[in-house]
């Protein structure tokens, strides 16, 4: 009876043992584990990290870290480490946890704008994704790269269509350059190519003379018809004598590409530069900056009519004022001679 007695007790606190341990291991894996206050909380993991390192980025966001990692580890967690950018929501569990950072790895919305150089889109493109603005810049300048590609020291800028795009937080510099020339195969379509053709172009030159248009005009819907004054001078074969084409070459030759010149003086055209449209005739070299899709597209369609000149409009600012004959440019540019006078704008 005694023996009995005994057996039971045994029993009883071996359920009892049994029950804490499944408890505890159901609360380890299944109990909510973070502490942030916001529905959701960001992890970047690098590609080159390891446990120790997800660690040191989960430390703040959770409230039992230990847990966790006995989690990780009976996961297989712990040695497959997975780079990318996780979203972790308020209330998560270890093992919700651990099966987000091992397969929801999320993507990001790269965008980048008219760069005026690859220096300025690698530092631009390094705030975004994981790969450093070195190794971008590198990956834009590879002589390899360039040759497959048929692109040049001046024309490899136009590569790179100003958007936004998606890509995974964790891509490299190579994977982000592929992806861009991806991107412009994918526009020049069969289309646009016969488009470029039919006016005499190909599409460096036509990237080339887009740049112009989209320094020359912020309005979309004006773009057109300054492409038609670009492309009506190379038909007659008169200078371009776009001033952004010069401000771009006072930078390249200083590498200063953040110099603001507001107003092109005399002196600045005699510059020996094959981007200076006002001593060199026909298309420059390459763009003078990443035209948008509307200006590269303003140059395949664009407005047909007589315009040689124009300038800008102080009445309606943004846009121009376009003239047939010199005669009738003289006397519209005297309004914006004056009023960069009245400004005091010298440079």
């Amino acid at each position: 009876m005694y023996l009995k007695k005994i057996l039971w007790a045994v029993a009883i606190l071996g359920l009892l043992i049994c029950g804490f341990v499944v408890y505890q291991i159901y609360s380890a894996i299944f109990s909510p584990n973070t502490q942030f206050n916001n529905e959701e909380a960001y992890v970047y993991i690098p590609s080159d990290a390891i446990f120790t390192d997800v660690k040191t980025s989960l430390e703040p966001l959770l409230k039992d870290l230990s847990s966790f990692e006995a989690v990780a580890r009976r996961k297989g967690y712990t040695t497959n480490v997975k780079p990318g950018k996780y979203a972790l929501k308020k209330g998560m569990n270890n093992n919700e946890i651990i099966n987000t950072l091992r397969s929801a790895n999320i993507p990001v919305r790269v965008s980048f704008n008219n760069q005026e150089s690859l220096q300025a889109l690698a530092g631009r493109i390094s705030e975004q994704i994981e790969a450093d603005s070195l190794s971008l810049l590198q990956a834009f300048n590879d002589p390899a790269f360039l040759k497959a590609s048929h692109f040049d020291e001046d024309s490899k800028l136009g590569m790179y269509l100003p958007n936004t795009y998606e890509f995974f937080w964790n891509t490299n510099a190579k994977a982000f350059r592929e992806r861009m020339w991806t991107e412009y195969d994918r526009f020049w379509t069969e289309e646009r190519k016969k488009k470029a053709q039919n006016l005499g172009l190909d599409p460096n030159q036509v990237s080339a003379l887009a740049a112009i248009v989209q320094k020359e005009t912020v309005k979309a819907d004006e773009r057109p018809r300054v492409a038609g004054v670009y492309l009506n001078r190379v038909k007659r074969g008169m200078l371009l004598q776009a001033d952004p084409t010069v401000i771009y070459a006072i930078k390249k030759e200083t590498g200063n590409y953040d110099t603001i010149i507001k107003r092109v003086l005399y002196r600045d055209l005699e510059m020996d530069s094959p981007y200076n449209t006002y001593k060199y005739a026909g298309i420059p070299p390459g763009p003078i900056t990443m035209p948008d899709i509307s200006s590269i597209d303003a140059v395949l369609n664009p407005e047909k009519h007589d315009y040689l000149y124009f300038v800008a409009d102080v009445s309606n600012f943004g846009y121009h004022i376009f003239a047939k004959t010199l005669e009738q440019h003289n006397r519209n540019k005297v309004q914006y001679t004056r009023w960069l006078n009245e400004q005091k704008v010298l440079r």
